[in-house]
């Protein structure tokens, strides 16, 4: 512990010694975290390759290089616009007039948190440093341990890109992550699991922590009317099975209108088996992070079936996995899922899907508004009522229409989610402003007029006159 507050000691110094980066050290620090990632892809993809047992080198490249890089890159162009001062009008308006003037500053907020999550154990480091170093901020990251391979050659690159007074890794198991959070930060953001966050809130709450939290949940989709159900099948399939489904995102279960579920299965399984011909040694096709997650994953199959569910495992080559080296799960489809089995109380965090058949909207968003707040609601259709009609009922973190996930990769729209799927926002200048102290400036008239006198003692008739004008009482 003592470390870890040498480390947030050494950067706040820096931050009060410095004080605010100018755009160009901002954009130094972008550029050298975006070389660092053009310059060792390969090296991370094999590493997450290790760390997984089996990860598509394409998918990381896509997910935890592109990704970030993309965040990085919209920071650096946008940020001296982000840092300018904002104006804003003057009350009462007179003031205004006479020379009064407001205006928002925005600060760095000084040394900024980050616990970053096993599964995009990259992206979700540099996707939210371009917002922290875009707001001017110093950073220390905290990654999982549940990708030590990953971590040690992040950390390693940082070290020789970075003093650590600007950017610093700290790496261990449960009891440094809980040491971590405790630490008197300017800000902290954590993005993993819902059981986790609320220790995460507990120990920020000792130093008053402001905290980001990016969570999760079971995000559900939606097949509307006039929805093509071909591609509404391979897009959801594909966001299903891309990192195996341990996505925050990842489409949770399926609400299909009942004489549609059938060609929605149909299209789902002729969809996935176009993408994995193969399953078991597929190197496209990501293993499951560990046999505890395997197992939980198995515990929700067999909980669906013995209450009645009917499983289809999508296997084109009817592969067997009982001896398998990477721990690897086929797509499966559960249907006939109800609300007492444990797949559809717990995020599913895998390739499991439930396909659920209704037959009116409203039967949907009841389901839906009796569930935790998802971070997405996803909805394939062509009908604007059913869309607006989802978007006023239900409260989720974003909505995707006609594709899923795809709403994070905008750069101009807040990614977060609401109650339990998450608190706060960031991603473009919404990120910034998260990462920003938003300063209020008043420059007050010099002269002291006589509206300015009333407001001090001795009270009389003109203070009741200016407040019943004000107010019109």
């Amino acid at each position: 512990m003592t470390d870890l507050l040498e480390i947030v000691a050494r950067q706040r110094a820096a931050h009060l010694t410095h004080g605010a980066p100018d755009a160009e050290a901002r954009i130094d620090r972008l550029d050298r975290c975006i070389a660092l990632l053009k310059e060792n892809g390969p090296a991370f993809e094999a590493a997450l390759n290790a760390d997984f047992g089996n990860r598509s080198a394409h998918a990381s490249a896509l997910t935890d290089i592109m990704t970030p890089v993309g965040a990085l890159q919209h920071a650096r162009k946008h940020v001296r616009k982000w840092m300018r001062s904002e104006k804003r009008p003057v009350d009462p308006w007179f003031l205004g007039l006479l020379g009064a003037k407001a205006h928002i500053r925005f600060q760095p907020k000084g040394v900024v948190g980050i616990v970053s999550p096993w599964n995009f154990p990259v992206g979700l480091v540099f996707s939210p440093l371009a917002s922290v170093f875009a707001a001017g901020n110093r950073a220390v990251v905290k990654p999982s341990e549940y990708t030590p391979r990953t971590a040690e050659l992040m950390q390693s690159l940082i070290e020789a890109r970075f003093a650590d007074d600007e950017l610093a890794v700290v790496t261990g198991g449960p009891e440094i992550g809980a040491a971590f959070a405790a630490l008197p930060f300017d800000h902290l953001i954590f993005t993993g699991a819902g059981s986790i966050a609320s220790h995460v809130l507990r120990a920020a709450a000792d130093n008053l922590v402001p905290v980001t939290l990016e969570l999760g949940g079971k995000s559900p989709v939606v097949i509307g009317k006039g929805a093509d159900m071909r591609t509404a099948a391979a897009r959801v399939m594909a966001g299903k099975v891309l990192n195996a489904g341990q996505i925050c995102l990842a489409p949770d279960h399926v609400y299909v209108r009942e004489d549609a579920r059938d060609a929605f299965v149909a299209s789902a399984r002729s969809a996935t088996e176009r993408m994995l011909p193969t399953v078991r040694d597929n190197p496209d096709y990501t293993a499951i992070i560990s046999d505890r997650h395997l197992d939980r994953l198995k515990s929700y199959l067999a909980d669906a079936e013995a209450k009645g569910a009917r499983i289809i495992e999508i296997n084109p080559a009817n592969e067997k996995f009982d001896q398998q080296e990477h721990r690897k799960m086929p797509p499966t489809l559960v249907l006939g899922a109800t609300p007492d089995m444990a797949v559809m109380q717990e995020e599913i965090f895998g390739p499991i899907l439930p396909v659920i058949s209704y037959r009116e909207l409203d039967d949907v968003t009841s389901r839906v508004n009796t569930m935790d707040r998802p971070l997405a609601l996803y909805y394939f259709g062509s009908d604007g009522a059913e869309l607006a009609e989802l978007e006023q009922k239900t409260t989720s973190g974003g909505i995707c229409v006609n594709d899923v996930i795809m709403h994070c990769a905008q750069e101009n729209l807040p990614f977060g989610g609401i109650g339990p799927s998450g608190m706060g926002a960031y991603h473009g200048r919404d990120g910034f402003l998260e990462f920003s102290h938003k300063k209020a400036v008043y420059h007050q008239i010099r002269r002291d007029l006589g509206p300015l006198r009333t407001l001090r003692p001795p009270y009389g008739d003109a203070v009741r006159k200016l407040i019943k004008s004000t107010i019109g009482a």
